[in-house]
């Protein structure tokens, strides 16, 4: 496993490129309630990215993994203190930019790893990676989205019952459907890799649970006087984490050897979120552009009429 800030241009440049991938971590930093540091997201991005160099390289022989900087980019936050948002096309664009360098140097796998759930920002990240994927030929894929979506539809929880050798109780999957953002799982996460920046206040904070239309709200969250997370962060325990990430792991390889093997296609493993024509990047600017273009046409064709006909009077 290499680190790409550290090698050299001519130690790059050795890489066979048929045998090297290359992993772009970016998560944002986001305010995860009184209990987390807002580098969550990318405490859990850096995590998998490393996992999965090192599972790449004990695998398959003569092969290289190169890590890239972590970005701390991300769209769709909750805004609050500490969270940097940034604009849903930056993030695509940026990783646009990365992906299309590394593209041009003669590197045929990117894989992309992120530990934000934000449906735009999903779908920003798949669109980046089928870009560059279609202008230069190559494997770039956003591989995190996918197992973001079928954990948080709850379609791993017999896997990680398995893991931790217990069927989980009612109230913990009734909590389990309930998680979303500095809850129960991001905070076990982070009291198995980095329990020196969990405050110890997560052990009394109440439940944090909202409808589906309140989450369709745009900062739920923090609105209101909102806590910052969403869930049960009281339930935190690293066995779950421990579990969890051995399920998500299992099948984050499943995805990887797929691309890497030409076996699956990128589109296969792509979230919900960018088939849905509202999370795309500039939908909204677009939508609002053309209902203000129709609503100068319609006044123009209005004002011609009146022109008309005072012309007949």
């Amino acid at each position: 496993m290499r680190l790409l800030e550290e090698m050299s241009t001519p130690a790059l440049d050795a890489l066979d490129r048929a045998r090297t991938v290359v992993l772009l971590t970016i998560s944002p930093l986001e305010t995860h309630g009184p209990h987390l540091p807002v580098g969550v997201d990318a405490f859990a991005a850096r995590y998998f990215a490393e996992r999965v160099a090192e599972r790449l390289i004990a695998e398959r022989a003569g092969w290289t993994a190169v890590l890239a900087p972590t970005l701390h980019l991300g769209s769709f936050t909750f805004d609050s203190v500490g969270t940097v948002a940034v604009r849903q096309r930056v993030v695509r664009d940026t990783l646009v930019d990365y992906g299309g360098a590394l593209a041009r140097a003669g590197f045929r796998y990117i894989l992309i790893a992120n530990g934000h759930a934000g449906p735009g920002h999903l779908a920003a990240l798949e669109e980046a990676a089928t870009l560059v994927s279609r202008r230069h030929g190559v494997t770039m894929a956003s591989f995190t989205g996918h197992l973001a979506w079928e954990f948080l539809r709850g379609r791993y929880a017999s896997k990680i019952e398995a893991r931790l050798g217990r069927a989980l109780s009612e109230a913990e999957r009734r909590a389990f459907a309930e998680d979303a953002h500095g809850g129960w799982w991001e905070t076990s996460l982070m009291l198995l890799l980095r329990p020196d920046l969990v405050d110890g206040s997560y052990r009394s904070l109440p439940p944090a649970r909202y409808s589906w239309p309140e989450r369709a709200r745009p900062n739920y969250a923090v609105r209101d006087g909102g806590p910052g997370y969403v869930g049960h962060p009281a339930l935190a325990d690293p066995d779950f984490a421990r579990a969890t990430l051995d399920v998500l792991m299992h099948e984050a390889m499943i995805i990887v050897d797929g691309l890497l093997d030409g076996t699956r296609a990128r589109s296969a493993q792509r979230s919900v979120f960018s088939r849905l024509p509202i999370f795309r990047t500039n939908f909204w600017p677009a939508a609002v552009g053309v209902a203000a273009g129709l609503g100068a046409l319609a006044g123009g064709l209005a004002g011609i009429a009146l022109r008309r006909r005072q012309s007949s009077t």
